[in-house]
């Protein structure tokens, strides 16, 4: 990495201070020159201590706020070129962050550790993950191997444009990925190997989830309304020739309900049309930065 760019790394934390203990010293002696900065989302336990004893810049939440705002808060307050984010209960290895950061040198924007099938705590977290992944790909056009990892460095004046975007709740990555593909902005891939958590997942499977395929619609409707849009009004176009059809040879007449789903489909690709000139003003600037 080159040495005249400045390093932030930035962890989100609610009573991690088990986790803390483990990955702040690593991260020390692996990329000394890093500032450190750990964002303490109201913590009942040493979370806090830990990390000013580490040395590191601690940024408090006055009540919980959630792994998103967070992030949102340490990226405000960093003042390097490239951010590091990860996470503090110690499944993330630090010795792969030169790893990121080489891969970042190569004309990439974002740099995310894609954790492989014994990466992920269950099978069914496994799955979900996958199903995410496939659903993201579609929605932007670019094959996505880890939607929800967060490991990943980043390019500070790129991620900060989509500060706006980012959800409150664990869905940053899922938001902060498909703003980066949908806007043209390099995005790698490297694989990496996860830990067993220190402390208790904060992550629900069917509530996270669920707000997880939520997210992707909004940000793939957000970004690339055709791909949203454009498959609905072919479903619909398709049902209202097959329902014509029917109608045509059993009554000999073109029904109200035909007209019904024709309309609907020509005014689903209205909408999917107005909704792609609205999209291109959330990007329209990437070129300045």
């Amino acid at each position: 990495m080159s040495k005249n760019k400045r390093i932030n790394i930035i962890i989100p934390a609610k009573n991690e201070e088990a986790g803390l203990k483990k990955i702040l010293p690593i991260i020390r002696g692996v990329v000394p020159n890093a500032e450190i900065i750990v964002v303490d989302d109201a913590s009942d336990d040493s979370t806090a201590k830990v990390a000013i004893e580490s040395g590191c810049r601690v940024i408090t939440h006055p009540r919980n706020m959630g792994n998103g705002a967070s992030i949102k808060t340490g990226a405000r307050n960093a003042n390097a070129d490239i951010l590091v984010f990860m996470d503090a209960d110690g499944q993330h290895n630090p010795e792969d962050i030169p790893l990121l950061l080489e891969k970042l040198e190569e004309n990439y924007d974002m740099v995310i550790g894609a954790r492989s099938f014994g990466g992920h705590s269950s099978i069914a977290r496994f799955t979900a993950n996958n199903f995410y992944n496939k659903l993201a790909s579609f929605m932007t056009g670019f094959k996505i191997d880890d939607l929800t990892s967060g490991f990943r460095a980043v390019k500070a004046d790129k991620f900060k444009k989509f500060l706006y975007l980012l959800p409150n709740g664990f869905s940053y990555p899922t938001t902060s990925t498909m703003a980066f593909f949908r806007s043209g902005f390099p995005v790698a891939y490297i694989p990496i190997k996860t830990s067993r958590r220190a402390g208790t997942s904060k992550i629900k499977l069917l509530k996270d989830g669920t707000r997880f395929f939520i997210i992707i619609l909004k940000v793939g409707a957000l970004f690339s309304p055709m791909r949203l849009f454009l498959p609905i009004s072919a479903f619909f176009f398709a049902i209202a020739c097959m329902y014509y059809g029917y109608t045509y040879f059993t009554e000999g007449r073109f029904t109200n309900m035909s007209a019904l789903l024709y309309i609907t489909s020509i005014l689903t690709f209205l909408i999917g049309i107005v909704s792609e000139q609205i999209s291109s003003l959330h990007y329209k600037n990437t070129d300045d930065i």
